[in-house]
């Protein structure tokens, strides 16, 4: 095999199950694989990205500004492994930085735009990063975490002179000579503790999750144009619209904006997508909009996905019925990078996730560890060679997560119906998906226990009329304290609101005198959700 290749074989001796098998050569730059090989393959002119701003650029300007960026930050002196964050929103400068770190043998991490100061400053002190990019947009929240951060990056690269020294940069690049199972990014993902966790992907992982699920399973092909209204920095939106249409050759659509109905309505329209990537909150709002009179042509797209959390029955039946596209429904993580569990175009059940993607194992276990017969709900545990290697800087939670044997505790609790589906049936700790983005009740308690009109605070998952997840907020007034129940909401809504991420706000408030409790003190959930 020549250096940076993959081989597919429809053997599965290098998988878990059922699937392509992929051999990797020595050595191994997936830049390479995703960015490089495309003017050799005919396709330097085809547009590679296309942006609701206006821009376009082919798969030889891609990989002429993948090098610059690469030689960009090797002239900082960066060294090899070392962490670039990245608060960049949508755009090609994502694909620039993105791969342009990982072929010069830099470590990217894509960082939630969503996030606040307060979230950076954290990401900031518990990666060490050598370097930090952002859009201009986050400019306030880049430099109020700087201000606060114990570790200060010795390279601060807002956009403008990102690509100041990138314009002076050449177009010609040697990968860094890396291995299929060496470092190649990372993505925070939250945990039950609410702190988030630097998850460690290997260069291996991109190639296993686009050939696996993505050609396998969804059958993304070259004369594919895909828009997914999840984002970049999500592990969804990474793979939906960056490393599934470069795998390909295909053409991947970006919007810098946040999603709303009207939005994909006018991108369906103007880029006539065919694959399109959403989570069920989005999809929920755009049948509100449809159902309001709104024009949504879908003529283009064949397949619709969804992912982030459970798709309840009644969005995939009024979805299908209104627009004429089947929304294939999924489970994915930001360990395993996305989808292990699917709903196919040859099979599809509303309310599973549907079945294993070929490559992966998975395994359904009670609390002492043996697995469970079919029926049974208990902790799903999945294997795949996509999987994150640790956890940064969290032995403990690497430990208990990724298991022995390759085995992964997905955190989630499923049953296999008589169908062989899985059907999820809650997360196995308190943490809640809103918008599929996973949310930590720790935080926003402690964002209200941080008001002055409010003694204690309990946060639970409640279902809204859709059957999505949403933070219910059950309050316990500080002493002395009379306000009006509508007055006190209102109040405490906006303060979480100016202290927190937009999506975590509670969408119902109950004030109460006392919150069921432990006999150690903890807050017991369980109870308020019941």
């Amino acid at each position: 095999m020549d250096a940076h290749t993959v081989k597919v074989t429809p053997d599965a001796t290098a998988n878990s199950a059922d699937g392509a098998a992929l051999h990797f050569a020595t050595p191994f730059n997936a830049a390479v694989a995703f960015i490089d090989r495309h003017a050799g393959e005919g396709r330097a002119g085809k547009p590679a990205i296309l942006t609701t701003a206006g821009a376009e650029v082919s798969y030889g300007q891609l990989a002429a500004e993948v090098n610059r960026y690469g030689n960009a930050l090797k002239s900082l002196g960066i060294a090899t492994g070392e962490r670039v964050l990245m608060v960049v929103k949508d755009c090609p400068e994502f694909f620039f930085v993105f791969w342009g770190a990982i072929k010069a043998g830099f470590v990217p991490v894509p960082l939630n735009t969503l996030l606040t100061g307060k979230d950076y400053t954290y990401m900031i002190d518990d990666s060490a990063a050598a370097a930090i990019v952002w859009s201009p947009e986050y400019d306030d929240a880049v430099r109020e975490a700087l201000a606060q951060a114990r570790h200060e990056p010795a390279h601060l690269l807002p956009q403008d002179r990102a690509a100041a020294l990138a314009a002076q940069a050449s177009d010609s690049l040697d990968p860094n000579p890396s291995a299929a199972d060496d470092d190649c990014f990372w993505l925070y993902s939250s945990g039950s503790t609410g702190f988030p966790k630097g998850t460690i992907h290997r260069h291996r992982d991109m190639v296993v999750t686009s050939r696996q699920y993505g050609v396998d399973v969804l059958g993304v092909r070259e004369d594919d144009i895909c828009f997914s209204a999840a984002k970049l920095f999500f592990a969804y939106g990474l793979g939906n619209a960056m490393t599934f249409p470069l795998w390909v050759g295909a053409t991947a659509v970006l919007a810098a904006e946040r999603p709303a109905p009207q939005m994909t309505f006018d991108i369906f329209e103007r880029f006539r997508p065919t694959l399109y990537f959403g989570v069920p909150t989005l999809y929920a709002a755009q049948l509100a909009a449809i159902d309001g009179g709104a024009s949504c042509d879908m003529a283009s797209v064949r397949w619709c996905v969804s992912a982030g959390e459970a798709l309840p029955a009644d969005i995939f039946r009024r979805w299908r019925e209104k627009t004429g596209t089947t929304i294939l429904d999924g489970i994915g993580s930001t360990e395993a990078l996305h989808i292990f569990i699917s709903n196919r175009p040859d099979m599809q059940k509303p309310g599973t996730s549907g079945l294993m993607v070929p490559g992966y194992a998975a395994r359904i276990v009670g609390e002492d560890g043996a697995p469970l017969a079919a029926g049974e709900a208990g902790a799903l545990q999945i294997r795949g060679v996509s999987t994150a290697r640790a956890y940064w800087n969290q032995p403990e939670k690497t430990g208990s997560t990724m298991l022995d044997g390759g085995w992964l505790d997905t955190g989630d609790t499923y049953r296999i119906d008589e169908d062989s589906c899985f059907v999820y049936e809650g997360r196995s700790d308190d943490m809640m998906k809103v918008g599929g983005i996973w949310t930590s009740p720790v935080e926003i308690e402690a964002c209200l226990i941080g008001h002055p009109k409010v003694l204690e605070a309990a946060i639970v998952g409640r279902a809204d009329d859709a059957g999505l997840v949403k933070p219910e907020a059950w309050i316990i007034r500080a002493e002395g304290v009379s306000d009006d129940a509508t007055a006190l909401q209102e109040e405490l809504h906006s303060h979480v609101k100016a202290n927190l991420a937009p999506y975590k706000y509670p969408r119902w408030w109950k004030f109460v005198d006392a919150l069921p409790k432990t006999a150690t003190g903890k807050i017991q959930r369980f109870k308020l959700r019941s």
